[in-house]
């Protein structure tokens, strides 16, 4: 399985040396992916509860960096890596606009990225982008028809239901052909489904194994039933560390818990059949050099097994 780490883009060490730091170390640790997430609006009372542990939003998100802006960043300062967004909310680009910047980003790392995309949970963050709330599946599905063409075609146009691109020359090409994975965060049945049908890959996050992999075989399944190869399909899992003194119960964890108890999870993962699995330590109040020793110790336990 491989390991990973978010990027410290949220919070007190979202700076830019913090954010080398962390990189460089992370590589140097032996982690396999550095992942960063979305957010452009950090309102005391979101009309929308947020969805993961007690439903209120982490402060660490008042203090917000770009994620696309970042990954460029990183790349400039990693060799190994692969380079990942949990999650972009693409639906605030325009496709197209998408589609250039995203190819951009894979040709200046070197074919490092993985492009994960969801349709976020909070409405003002769509007003406030001037994206309609409703209808976003239809807009996230428009949108991976347009970076499908983009990537496949020397030259294509688009015409659908939200969307037109008058035909084009597409000289730029991503590093990775036919394009970088796209990995889709979803846990509806639609969402599922839509992850079996048109995505590299599922970013779930943390939750119980049994209904993890419980909602993974639905993929599977689907993914065949429709002629594709479930073979093909890959899983990362987030993690969000929500670190405790003690122990936690089986009806509070993984939700919260020590840091052994999110170790023996990953080992656990492992065994189930999770490919990858990345941790975020952002939502912890240490500082970066304790969140350091805490990935060391994560990886190498986890590895040791």
């Amino acid at each position: 399985m491989l390991l990973g780490l978010a990027l410290p883009t949220f919070g007190t060490d979202a700076h830019v040396d913090g954010v080398v730091t962390f990189s460089r170390a992370a590589e140097e640790l032996g982690y396999d992916s550095l992942w960063t997430g979305d957010r452009v609006l950090s309102p005391r009372s979101p009309s929308a509860r947020y969805p993961s542990g007690n439903g209120v939003m982490p402060r660490v998100y008042e203090n917000h960096m770009d994620p696309l802006t970042c990954l460029g960043f990183v790349a400039a300062h990693t060799e190994r890596v692969r380079l990942g967004t949990s999650t972009l909310n693409g639906l605030w680009h325009a496709p197209l606009v998408l589609a250039r910047t995203l190819t951009t980003l894979d040709v200046l790392s070197r074919g490092r990225l993985d492009v994960g995309l969801g349709l976020g949970w909070m409405p003002e963050e769509f007003t406030a982008a001037g994206v309609p709330w409703q209808g976003r599946g239809t807009r996230l599905d428009e949108t991976l028809d347009v970076l499908e063409a983009y990537w496949a075609n020397d030259e294509f146009s688009h015409r659908g239901r939200l969307f037109t691109v008058p035909e084009t020359v597409v000289g730029l090409k991503p590093a990775q052909r036919p394009g970088p994975p796209v990995l889709l965060a979803a846990f509806t049945p639609a969402g599922l489904r839509r992850v079996a049908r048109r995505a590299d890959g599922w970013l779930p996050t943390g939750m119980p194994l049994d209904r993890l992999m419980a909602m993974w075989r639905s993929v599977l399944e689907d993914a065949e039933r429709v002629g594709r190869d479930p073979e093909g399909l890959r899983m990362a899992l987030r993690v969000n560390l929500r670190l405790t003194e003690r122990s936690t119960g089986p009806d509070v964890f993984p939700g919260s818990g020590t840091l052994d108890q999110y170790i023996d999870y990953a080992r656990a993962a492992a065994e189930a059949g999770v490919h990858e699995l990345f941790v975020d330590f952002g939502q912890s109040p240490a500082t970066l050099d304790e969140r350091l020793d805490m990935a060391a110790r994560f990886v190498e336990s986890v590895r040791k097994g």
